[in-house]
């Protein structure tokens, strides 16, 4: 395809709009290490819940969409649509709790909840681990999307778009730290989200496809469209692995980047930098609403249409002979949708494309740049450093992770893989990451076990003779069934942490619950206060539960909404929005019993 001058117009315009924000806050961004990283905690939490949508909304994720739904249907969404849960979880549990913190990094955590050489030891592995090799794999997937675009829309050599993609992004995120990326998600979520509810009415429209009604009557689109698995007629393997473990075991058993069970990652990294726990609160509901019930629908159209158009990967081989036949697979459905844009709606998808690549990419080198200095550097290596000293070094480690990302993504294969592997890796930890708030007897070693029996668990899976013969469900099961009994288990056969630091923690933090019982009572026995009078005694713990409830299935209820509305079910879609009416209309005054500080 050949862009028009119209078309460069509208992409150099957007690429000199983010250079520009960045420029314009880089000078207070650098003036210290929590400004440049946390934009002094200073922000609202319409932003912030806007960075983490966009963050979601990477050039990987239309594509992640077309592969599911082109190989599994509607309903094989339900594999990170249960992940819901784990969303409203941190909402109402712990995104107060991360902000009451006042941590740098959610890497610090180690150290504030464990104590010795064990939680220095956590400390460094995960800050590594996480901040650098995690990361690394969560870019490189994103780069991958993006190799994929610039090969089926323009032909371009992988290099090439890398090359392209990678050097604007690396410019406004080093110089204008997280204020500049979080301003510059706020207009690339636009973007991309005009970009994409255009490009699905475009492609519908295609006499290729003939309009909603004659797609919807398709027969290859009608075998897809069912928005949860018929039990009588769907495969029991793929009803397991896409819909009932998903929303039984995956959400909160699994770390996955984003949907980290107890909240993590860069969703942390924006609650830490809130203007309060109310806005921590509300950043993170927003994000969920805009996250799951907003964005789906129009990738999902993309998708089948493309079923129509391309009805299998030999057809889309066939279209791009020109490609590496490794990276032809299903996934490649959704740029390949998108070569059928008229010009000037090509260059603002293409904008839009960028803009999700950007916003992500963006993110991730941030945070991660922030892992390194903060949890490697300052702590391990030069404890004295000046603010200057860590900013400089921040966007050093900027430029280092993006190239390294963009390395590895040359050699990845698809979109589909590369997630069901982050999850078998994080398969089995979640609970340890949920009980460590809750339950003082959980312990660094309890950490150090989830860790090393899920990736041994991965490792056997994928290297052994067995794994060739066990549904990738069931390995998914027995992986979370072995970390989570054997971490379980050694956190009650060793040491629990020192009585003074779980005292720190809970004074700091104030997670309430049961399982700080003990801990409680032996303070209040030796008349020391560790409880904040302004929340008064007792825990919210159940308040939130139920706040959680309420907020999964009202946006639960909005994806049905949606979905049946397209479809044209009225009737259908006008209940399941009444169900969604009715649970955010009570959920304010559960909110209001929440124990929040301002």
């Amino acid at each position: 395809m050949h862009l028009a001058t119209l078309d460069w117009i509208i992409i150099a315009a957007t690429f000199v709009l983010y250079l520009a924000i960045g420029l314009f806050v880089g000078k207070s961004a650098g003036k210290d290490y929590e400004s440049y990283f946390l934009s002094g905690r200073t922000m609202p939490w319409w932003l912030l819940g806007t960075s983490m949508v966009a963050t979601t909304f990477a050039t990987d994720t239309p594509n992640l969409v077309a592969g599911i739904v082109r190989r599994d249907g509607v309903f094989g969404n339900w594999v990170w649509w249960a992940l819901l849960l784990t969303g409203t979880t941190t909402v109402f549990l712990f995104a107060k709790l991360w902000r009451r913190s006042g941590m740098m990094t959610d890497i610090e955590f180690y150290e504030l909840r464990y104590s010795g050489r064990p939680a220095a030891f956590l400390r460094g592995f995960r800050a590594v681990y996480l901040g650098i090799f995690f990361n690394i794999l969560v870019m490189a997937n994103v780069s991958l999307a993006a190799i994929k675009i610039g090969g089926v829309m323009f032909g371009l050599d992988p290099v090439m778009t890398i090359a392209v993609a990678s050097v604007v992004t690396v410019a406004y995120s080093m110089v204008g730290g997280l204020t500049g990326v979080l301003l510059t998600d706020l207009v690339q979520f636009i973007i991309a989200m005009v970009g994409a509810v255009w490009a699905a009415v475009h492609v519908v429209g295609l006499p290729q496809v003939g309009g909603l009604g004659k797609l919807l009557a398709d027969p290859r689109v009608q075998a897809k469209m069912d928005i949860v698995p018929n039990m009588a007629t769907t495969p029991h393997d793929l009803v397991m692995a896409v819909f009932l473990i998903p929303l039984l075991v995956t959400w909160w058993s699994i770390y996955y980047p984003g949907a980290e069970p107890g909240g993590g990652g860069y969703v942390a990294q924006r609650l830490l930098a809130a203007k309060n726990e109310k806005h921590a609160l509300g950043a993170c509901l927003f994000f969920n609403v805009m996250h799951y019930a907003l964005r789906p629908w129009p990738w999902i159209l993309v998708a089948l249409a493309s079923l129509v158009v391309f009805p299998d990967v030999a057809s889309l081989q066939a279209r791009f002979p020109h490609l590496d036949p490794k990276i032809v697979q299903d996934d490649l459905a959704y740029p390949a949708m998108l070569t059928f844009l008229p010009q000037g709606l090509m260059g603002i998808m293409v904008a839009s494309l960028a803009a999700a690549y950007m916003s992500t990419m963006s993110t991730q080198v941030n945070y991660g740049s922030s892992i390194v200095v903060s949890d490697l550097y300052l702590r391990f290596i030069n404890p004295k450093a000046s603010d200057s000293q860590q900013v400089w070094l921040g966007r050093i480690v900027t430029v280092v992770l993006m190239f390294t990302s963009c390395w590895f993504a040359l050699q990845m294969k698809d979109a589909l893989s590369n997630f069901n592997l982050m999850m078998q890796v994080g398969a089995g930890t979640g609970l340890v990451l949920i009980l460590r708030w809750f339950w003082w007897r959980i312990n660094a070693a309890a950490e150090i076990a989830a860790m090393t029996l899920s990736f041994g668990m991965a490792i056997f899976w994928h290297y052994s003779s067995i794994g060739h013969d066990v549904p990738a469900w069931k390995q998914m099961v027995i992986g979370v069934a072995v970390t989570t009994a054997g971490s379980l288990l050694v956190a009650l056969l060793t040491g629990p942490t020192e009585t003074q630091k779980l005292r720190e923690f809970y004074s700091r933090v104030q997670p309430g619950g049961a399982g700080w019982t003990p801990i409680l009572e032996r303070a209040e026995h030796e008349r020391i206060q560790i409880q904040d009078p302004r929340l008064g005694r007792g825990s919210d713990l159940g308040i939130g539960i139920v706040c959680s409830i309420l907020a999964s299935v009202g946006i639960w209820a909005l994806i049905f909404a949606g979905g049946w509305a397209i479809y044209g079910r009225w009737g259908q879609a006008g209940g399941a929005l009444a169900v969604t009416v009715v649970c955010a209309a009570l959920l304010p005054s559960f909110i209001a019993k929440l124990r929040i500080r301002d």
